[in-house]
């Protein structure tokens, strides 16, 4: 296994891994009409573009023997999506392609999303879960995450709640 930064050449492959995993976790919940326009919005070429160069914000690929596992995006600083907690990195997305879940990459993922923050000084993580992702939530708390509060995510026409789960770290 290896972890590796994604590029802004990366672009291509990252948006489609994004799109389907995205898609292989909400689109049994979700009209096609609203997956469109999110995706749509969140995977366009120009925002990817925008994301991979924020000095503040992180893509990285899981990968095993070149394939591509799954993939995580991390934000510090200006990046983050929210003030949640100080010293602070946000976990925006971890996705594991749906052919690899249940292989412990998502905790691969989490842990080094935290070896991160230990390079950054950080003392906390958080991120944002949809109240009806029953699986994550149960995951995210064996990794040791506890929830503090919620926020609204809008998927096209509807507002759902994300609960803010947040992880001391030291």
């Amino acid at each position: 296994m290896e972890i590796t930064a994604c590029q802004p050449e990366d672009l291509e492959i990252l948006k489609m891994v994004g799109i389907e995993t995205f898609n292989d976790t909400f689109a049994a919940q979700n009209t096609v009409e609203n997956m469109q326009q999110y995706l749509e919005r969140a995977y366009a070429d120009e925002k990817l573009l925008e994301e991979l160069r924020n000095k503040d914000s992180f893509f990285y690929f899981l990968k095993d023997q070149g394939e591509i596992l799954g993939y995580i995006k991390l934000n510090i600083e200006q990046a983050q999506t929210e003030k949640i907690a100080e010293n602070s990195l946000e976990v925006e997305r971890i996705y594991i392609r749906k052919a690899h879940f249940r292989k412990g990459y998502g905790k691969q993922l989490l842990q080094f999303a935290q070896e991160k923050a230990n390079d950054f000084g950080k003392t906390t993580l958080w991120l944002g879960v949809w109240e009806y992702n029953f699986n994550a939530q149960s995951f995210y708390k064996k990794m040791g995450f506890n929830r503090i509060g919620e926020h609204s995510f809008v998927m096209g026409d509807d507002e759902q709640i994300d609960f803010i789960l947040l992880k001391n770290i030291g």
